[in-house]
C-alpha cells in the first residue's frame, strides 16, 4: 500500500475482502454502508474512492458491484459478479480440518478469497476459519479468518496453528526445554501442555493478521 490507511478506510477494505471471502463477489455501496453503520451509500463511495486513490482497490464505474482487487482483472459485463478466485488468484480459506491430512489438501478449501499474500507481514499462505472461543480476549473470534503464515519456526509469545492429536488449534505458544504449552486466551480455557519427547506437536504456522467476522476489523 501507498499510505497507510485511516481506521474507516481499514474498516471499508476489511469489509470488501470478507464479502468477497465468503460470497464470491464484492457487497454494494448500500451493503457496505448498512454494515459499517455509514448515513448513505455516498459515505460509502467516499472511502471507497479514497482505497482507490491510495491503490488498494480498483473500481470500475457505473456498476453496482465494481471493486476490484488489484490482483483480479475486471470483469466485461457492467453487474456481472465474479465468481470466487481461484488458485492462482487468492488465498485459500480452510474450513473443517480432517484428522491426519495436510491443512492445505483439497478437501479442506472452501473457496479462494481474493486477497494479496503480502497484504500481511509476513505473507500470508492461507485463511484458517477459527472456531471456538479460546482466542477471544486477543480478538480472535468464532468464524474470523486467521491469516496464517506457513512456518515451524516460531517464538515464545507468537499466535500459532498447532496439530495435537490429530487436530488443529490455534493458541498462543510457549516453551520451556522440552515442554510446550499451548496458551487459549480465554480464562475459561486451561494450557495444553505437551512433552516434546513422548508427545508429537506439528506447527502448521503462525498467525500474521486476522479478517473479522463480524464488523469488518482487522488485526495485524
Amino acid at each position: 500500500m501507498s499510505r497507510p490507511l485511516t481506521v474507516r478506510q481499514q474498516n471499508v477494505f476489511d469489509f470488501i475482502v470478507k464479502t468477497m471471502a465468503e460470497l464470491g463477489y464484492p457487497p454494494t455501496r448500500a451493503e457496505i454502508a448498512k454494515a459499517l453503520g455509514f448515513r448513505s451509500p455516498n459515505a460509502a463511495e467516499e472511502h471507497l474512492r479514497a482505497l482507490e486513490r491510495k491503490g488498494v482497490i480498483r473500481i470500475i464505474r457505473n456498476t453496482s458491484r465494481g471493486i476490484r482487487l488489484p490482483n483480479q482483472e475486471p470483469q466485461d459485463t457492467p453487474d456481472s459478479q465474479p465468481a470466487a478466485a481461484d488458485p492462482g488468484t487468492g488465498l485459500p480459506i480452510i474450513g473443517e480440518v480432517a484428522a491426519g491430512s495436510p491443512i492445505l489438501a483439497a478437501e479442506h478449501i472452501d473457496r479462494y478469497c481474493p486477497l494479496p499474500a503480502d497484504y500481511f507481514t509476513p505473507r500470508a499462505d492461507y485463511l484458517l476459519r477459527v472456531r471456538g472461543l479460546s482466542m477471544q480476549n486477543v480478538g480472535i473470534l468464532e468464524g474470523d479468518l486467521l491469516a496464517v503464515h506457513r512456518t515451524q519456526r516460531v517464538r515464545d509469545g507468537q499466535i500459532v496453528v498447532a496439530r495435537l492429536d490429530d487436530e488443529v488449534t490455534v493458541k498462543r505458544f510457549k516453551r520451556d526445554g522440552h515442554h510446550v504449552s499451548l496458551i487459549a486466551e480465554n480464562p475459561d480455557f486451561a494450557p495444553i501442555t505437551i512433552d516434546l519427547r513422548t508427545q508429537p506437536l506439528d506447527i502448521e504456522g503462525v498467525g500474521v493478521g486476522v479478517i473479522r467476522g463480524g464488523n469488518g476489523q482487522a488485526l495485524g
